[in-house]
């Protein structure tokens, strides 16, 4: 085998191992979340987890949490395969799915409970371990099925924030959790539910948003080689015009990091006080002085 070819097999490999490690550690450590601080302050923050423990504690029938994490996925596989990634995400959510139902059966059966009664500490710790763990089932292209199915469709079609999607998608579920465990904790769970979809958003690619900035000056060439010599940064340069005065303004586009912000104003500031300046954020950034594209 040439030896570009074991490269590239060796490259696959690392990156699928990386993949199902991050699969694996992620559907434990969302099931800890559910056992350890949700279940047993009685919060139920959305997503097929919340129903599920809603179903657990609300039916006469002896069904394990994990069990009904299992059975409720069921019907969104589809919908994941058809607009979410195709079989490759159908078998990598069923392997999400099957170690985080089971992982949440085996801590139930082990007698594994809460650690906490205040409720305040398990909805924020809940939140925000789930969320860690959500992350980082979504860093490997796969989810834990259901709701989540339901909130990446969101953020895929209508760009909103991943903690607003779950807010959205998982409105029945507290509705149910404020009916069957009292609007206290249903209002908890909001709080748990919102916290873990910052901290998915943060684990998943929070990390790399950048900033770009786009900046309308007069002394384009001085701007730009205080950018270039004093932060290291490429500038990419053209002419727009402008529709109300006509006249041919330059714009200089910039990409940084979001430590970089206040370093870019005060050169901005410094070299053209009367320079017009958009600064946006960019999701996530590749390339030169950025991230490598992954190429699992």
């Amino acid at each position: 085998m040439k030896p570009r070819l074991i490269h590239s097999a060796f490259h696959r490999w690392l990156f699928l191992s990386r993949d199902y490690a991050f699969i694996i550690a992620g559907a434990v450590i969302q099931a800890v979340s559910v056992v350890v601080f949700l279940a047993p302050a009685d919060l139920a923050p959305g997503g097929v987890s919340g129903l599920a423990l809603i179903l657990s504690r609300a039916l006469p029938i002896a069904i394990a949490i994990g069990v009904w994490v299992l059975l409720l996925n069921l019907p969104l596989f589809a919908l994941g395969v058809r607009y979410l990634g195709g079989w490759r995400f159908l078998i990598r959510t069923i392997i999400t799915v099957v170690l985080y139902g089971g992982a949440t059966a085996i801590l139930e059966r082990a007698g594994v409970g809460g650690v906490t009664d205040d409720v305040v500490l398990n909805t924020l710790f809940g939140g925000i371990i789930g969320g860690i763990g959500m992350g980082l089932v979504f860093r490997a292209q796969a989810t834990t099925g259901g709701t989540d199915i339901l909130a990446l469709l969101l953020v895929r079609w209508r760009s909103i924030p991943l903690s607003q999607s779950y807010l959205i998608t998982d409105v029945i579920v507290l509705a149910l959790a404020g009916l069957i465990f009292g609007w206290e904790k249903a209002l908890y769970a909001v709080i748990a539910l919102y916290v873990s979809g910052v901290a998915a958003e943060t684990i998943s690619e929070g990390v790399h948003i950048g900033r770009t900035a786009f900046i309308i000056t007069q002394r384009p060439d001085e701007v730009a080689q205080a950018v270039m010599t004093r932060m290291g940064r490429g500038v990419t340069r053209w002419t727009a015009i402008g529709a109300y005065t006509g006249a041919q303004r330059p714009i200089l586009f910039i990409v940084i990091s979001r430590a970089e912000t206040s370093v870019l104003k005060a050169l901005v500031a410094q070299t053209d006080p009367q320079a017009f300046v958009v600064i946006g954020q960019a999701q996530e950034v590749y390339g030169e002085g950025f991230r490598r594209f992954d190429r699992g």
